[in-house]
């Protein structure tokens, strides 16, 4: 019911911590849910109705890849760890990445947006840890979305997702499948959050943690200051079970209208462009990675990408109050110079 560790949380911003507050989730107006018992978005006829079909309810859509042998812009390598990415057609992340270890642990404090999606889109702010081949990896992920054909609105919620083939046959999001086991009472995957940051006003966050149990290799997911919402057991994944080789941070657009025009309207992050910075872009603090020493700290090296960068962009920005970089990312989609 709860981990074999305990890390001890790091504040890398805390000359900014007042400027940020948390949120909480619409449904927790009405209580909680009584002790031995966890909270389950219901799944009602109009969600299935609204799925391509029953099988793909509730899972990310499979990734179009343009062809095996491309890959994505300039992506330098990190600590000479060369990164091709195969060129996804029906995506478009703007996100922070580090390799060249293996991770068990990862963290970040993702502010909080309501971005424009169109209906057959979906837009998230979220850290993935993933192991594996391109063309068949793993994937545990958290983080906020905004996703109308799953949920049926245009609300910010919390959500989680896994995958073990890239998106083809396994995964889906929160406890639409078997996968994730949940085990906190106090917070319910899928479940709106609120309140939202508003444009050069106050700015509001979640606090997403990703970490492995080593003595069972299950990977445990947190929420804000140390609520154990559950765990992926180690037998729902393969590779994964022993470690991750690659953490990304940031936003990512699904839209079979991406890479293409006319471009979707539907917006990453806060809907403005990552040059924009605190106030008006989202961004993400506090990042962090935990290798087999088992010390949370900023990763050693990482590098950004934006695949569409006319669309959404990637900053990765450090001011002088700031004991470790802020990572800004997001965009409108379309827009004068991404038609």
């Amino acid at each position: 019911m709860k981990p074999n560790f305990n890390f001890k949380e790091m504040e890398f911003n805390s000359k900014n911590g007042s400027s940020k507050l948390t949120v909480f989730q619409t449904w927790q107006k009405s209580g909680s849910c009584p002790k031995g018992t966890v909270p389950i978005r219901r799944i009602r006829r109009e969600d299935l109705l609204r799925a391509q079909s029953v099988q793909q309810f509730g899972r990310k859509p499979q990734e179009v890849v343009l062809k095996s042998n491309t890959t994505i812009g300039r992506f330098p390598s990190i600590n000479s760890n060369a990164l091709a990415l195969p060129a996804i057609v029906n995506r478009s992340a703007a996100i922070l990445a580090t390799v060249g270890a293996n991770y068990t642990g990862a963290k970040a404090d993702i502010n909080v947006w309501n971005p424009n999606v169109e209906s057959e889109d979906f837009t998230t702010a979220q850290v993935w840890l993933k192991a594996g081949p391109n063309d068949n990896f793993e994937s545990i992920e958290s983080g906020w979305t905004v996703n109308p054909q799953l949920y049926g609105d245009k609300k910010t919620r919390l959500f989680a997702h896994w995958t073990k083939d890239s998106y083809k046959t396994t995964g889906c999001f929160d406890l639409q499948c078997s996968g994730f086991i949940q085990t906190s009472s106090k917070i319910a995957l899928g479940a709106a959050i609120s309140p939202i940051s508003m444009e050069l006003g106050q700015q509001y966050y979640i606090t997403i943690g990703i970490y492995m149990d080593e003595n069972t290799n299950n990977w445990w997911l947190i929420f804000g200051n140390g609520i154990t919402i559950g765990y992926w057991p180690a037998s729902t994944l393969n590779v994964l079970k022993n470690s991750a080789t690659m953490v990304e941070w940031g936003g990512q657009v699904y839209s079979p209208n991406v890479q293409k025009s006319p471009h979707t309207k539907t917006a990453m992050g806060s809907g403005k462009f990552a040059s924009s910075l605190k106030g008006n872009a989202c961004y993400m603090e506090n990042i962090g990675i935990v290798d087999f020493s088992t010390q949370l700290q900023y990763p050693p090296a990482v590098t950004t990408l934006a695949e569409e960068n006319y669309c959404y962009t990637a900053l990765n920005h450090q001011d002088g109050s700031e004991s470790s970089p802020t990572f800004y990312f997001g965009g409108p989609g379309q827009n004068y110079n991404c038609p």
